[in-house]
């Protein structure tokens, strides 16, 4: 009797970093993403909410992750040092929960993960991992080392120059197409079950030039419009790969980490505090969190989250834990009836206790705030004034991100869902 032997099952994630449900949507309708558009006919596509605060560090952590900040640990792109107001940038060293990678290692299957946010430096996974954003030294982003030196030779570039839009423009499509070559010369050289790349210009384009994407009358919306298009056709040449290999669609995923929209005015929510009377600094001008008084009831960082200044927890803390439900509940208040011009500029804010769950909950902060569309969030101590803008463009969404996969995503799909709806794809 002949047996027919099963083929090897495969996944292959796309990760668009910062691209919103209802802009992958109009661009795919406009005809300007055919590709995309093609794969978004064949199977379903989802809106889907990211974690709080709604950031590539914290988002690509519950993804890589399956679960929340109150368990991974990170809850921010900086946060402080322990015991005291000193600014840091929490690394894939400071992840308190196994990824999805390491438990499909466990189980035999060998990851390539290529350009995956939150994962500097590099650390060993059963296959390749090349860390992206924020990488500082190729030598330190990849494992193994062993092929340093090939994406050295191949002109690898972990991000673009965000110091301008015409930097930006002038480093997206060559950023891009060393991607596009590390994920060729990897497809191949190595036996995967998982394959995943992330594009990041993406999320550049937006934050730098989100206006030129909304407005055809830009002088750069053609040059807005030509990145996705070599975008699709990135995507277009992945699918035919994977289709090619496997004979179906069935484990392709595409998605983002959070969604995107312009900017009204962004919120700086210390001057608000300090306006309310809840945060003083030592001196007229502060120059950091470190300037902070001891009197202080409550202080933010970047982009929403708000910290009650307790005694034990802070150096010089004065608030004790029997008032802290009273003082959230006033700061919640106040900031929930915070408006520009006459618009509401919260959506919501948010108890920590009950939107994390875990062991490291109490690292986190005590308050986080979602504002409305338009309303970008800052935690800057410089500022004086509560409304303000800056050069920036484009600022990140909560419920606007979006999930592709060829079978239908559960109803209210949440970015924490991913991890165990692609690994259930290789583990049974």
């Amino acid at each position: 009797m002949l047996f027919r032997r099963r083929a090897k099952k495969r996944v292959c994630v796309i990760g668009l970093d910062g691209v919103p449900h209802g802009l992958l949507t109009r661009l795919a309708s406009e005809g300007v993403i055919p590709a995309t558009a093609a794969i978004l006919r064949l199977g379903h596509l989802a809106r889907m909410t990211v974690s709080l605060p709604e950031i590539s560090s914290v988002s690509w952590s519950s993804f890589m992750t399956g679960a929340n900040p109150g368990t991974h640990g990170i809850f921010g792109f900086t946060d402080l040092r322990p015991q005291s107001y000193e600014l840091r940038f929490p690394s894939f060293r400071d992840l308190r929960a196994p990824t999805f990678w390491d438990r499909l290692g466990a189980a035999g299957k060998r990851c390539i993960i290529i350009n995956q946010p939150a994962t500097y430096p590099a650390r060993e996974i059963a296959g390749v991992l090349v860390s992206g954003f924020v990488a500082l030294d190729l030598r330190k982003a990849v494992y193994p080392p062993g092929y340093v030196p090939r994406l050295e030779r191949m002109g690898y570039r972990i991000d673009v120059d965000c110091s301008s839009p015409d930097a930006l423009l002038g480093t997206l499509h060559e950023t891009l197409a060393a991607r596009e070559r590390a994920v060729a010369y990897l497809w191949q050289a190595e036996s995967w079950d998982y394959f995943q790349v992330v594009i990041t210009g993406t999320d550049r384009l937006h934050h730098l030039l989100w206006d030129a994407g909304a407005q055809p009358d830009h002088p750069r919306h053609q040059a807005f419009l030509d990145y996705y298009r070599e975008v699709d056709r990135v995507i277009g040449a992945l699918r035919e790969r994977f289709e090619k290999l496997t004979g179906t669609l069935d484990g392709l995923f595409l998605l983002s980490d959070h969604g995107c929209d312009g900017i009204r005015r962004e919120v700086y929510l210390n001057a608000w505090l300090r306006r309310q009377g809840y945060l003083r600094y030592a001196k007229e001008e502060p120059e950091s969190l470190a300037d902070i008084a001891p009197d202080t009831k409550a202080f933010a960082l970047d982009p929403g989250r708000i910290h009650l200044h307790l005694r034990g927890r802070f150096p010089h803390g004065t608030v004790d834990a029997a008032d802290a439900s009273k003082l959230k509940a006033e700061l919640q208040a106040g900031l929930r009836s915070l408006e520009f011009e006459g618009a509401p500029v919260m959506r919501e804010v948010f108890d920590a206790g009950d939107i994390y769950s875990g062991p490291v909950v109490g690292e986190g902060p005590d308050l986080v705030a979602l504002s409305h569309h338009g309303f970008d969030l800052k935690g800057s101590v410089k500022r004086p004034e509560v409304f303000g803008r800056s050069a920036l463009q484009g600022m990140h969404t909560w419920d606007d991100a979006f999930l592709w996969c060829a079978q239908p995503a559960p109803e209210g799909v949440n970015i924490v869902d991913v991890a165990d709806i692609v690994s259930s794809r290789l583990i049974e």
